[in-house]
């Protein structure tokens, strides 16, 4: 199934990155962090002007609305909601 937005709206797949160890040995999550949420721009709405498909995208913890298509974990999010795009 392919997913595509309406106007400013932008699909973004979550990064999987690996879990942070802690110097006492735990494992911390990314959910348990206070930082914001990196992913990459899978499909983008007819309105979108800042973004392209590729794009590694940072946006807020709560932005947005999260959608699963076979399996795999999405975001809907409007371009407004992108805090910055990582460049590398």
């Amino acid at each position: 199934m392919k997913i595509k937005p309406l106007k400013d709206r932008v699909v973004v797949k979550f990064s999987s990155e690996e879990l942070e160890k802690t110097p006492g040995g735990i494992y911390v999550p990314d959910v348990a962090k206070e930082k914001p949420q990196k992913g990459t721009v899978v499909e983008i709405g007819s309105e979108v002007k800042e973004v392209k498909v590729g794009d590694t995208v940072l946006f807020d913890k709560y932005a947005g609305s999260k959608i699963k298509v076979d399996d795999v974990e999405y975001l809907i999010i409007k371009e407004e909601e992108i805090l910055g795009i990582v460049e590398k």
